[in-house]
């Protein structure tokens, strides 16, 4: 299949289709203890850090600025 050859609205519905695959066994996916480690710090240095960022509206008006 020559993915190129779809149209736009045709690659986004493959591309929805593709990631519910993948979503719906996601339970399969095996992580290293190494990932499960980072990911653990990760989460509770957020938790800990308090500070969530900003809202989604300063962000896209940053973006929309540019």
């Amino acid at each position: 299949m020559n993915i190129q050859s779809l149209s736009v609205s045709e690659r986004i519905l493959l591309a929805e289709q593709l990631w519910d695959s993948v979503r719906t066994h996601s339970n399969d996916i095996q992580l290293s203890e190494e990932l499960v480690k980072l990911l653990d710090s990760r989460l509770a240095e957020l938790a800990s850090d308090g500070d969530l960022g900003d809202t989604w509206e300063n962000v896209k008006g940053r973006i929309a600025e540019k």
